[in-house]
């Protein structure tokens, strides 16, 4: 992969160089959550119910389901997109490997599924359960 300089010549991205080149520190400004492998209808209402919130999206890649909380930038990034606590920062910041980071690709081409809001979440759970709105009888029926 190559970027171009403000300079105008193509340079070669490299992990090492690769967050320097990254406007808008993409790789900070999420929270991934890992989660129970959703297995009934209630398990699903339940990610309804989170993914009507905003900034909540759900995702299953080959390492499982996530909670994605999206537009949430770290406090500690600096208007130049730096680190302001670098030394001291975190654990899971310092183990953070870019291999695979958003510079590169969208996240979204690596996931299984991927529900960004209500209605994706609800077209997969009326395809997944034939008698998804059954439920609503049961429940009116008491």
């Amino acid at each position: 992969m190559t970027n171009k300089k403000k300079t105008g010549k193509a340079m070669k991205v490299t992990p090492e160089n690769k967050c320097s080149l990254c406007t808008g520190t993409k790789c900070c400004q999420y929270i991934t959550l890992h989660i129970d492998t959703p297995r009934s209808m209630a398990d699903f209402d339940t990610l309804l119910w989170q993914v009507s919130h905003r900034n909540i999206q759900f995702y299953k890649d080959s390492d499982g389901w996530f909670m994605l909380v999206v537009e949430v930038p770290c406090e500690h990034i600096t208007e130049t997109g730096q680190c302001s606590i670098y030394e001291v920062r975190p654990m899971i910041c310092r183990t953070y490997s870019n291999d695979e980071c958003e510079f590169d690709s969208s996240a979204e081409e690596g996931f299984e599924l991927f529900f960004d809001g209500y209605q994706a979440l609800d077209d997969y759970c009326r395809r997944r359960y034939k008698k998804w709105d059954k439920r609503f009888k049961k429940l009116a029926g008491k």
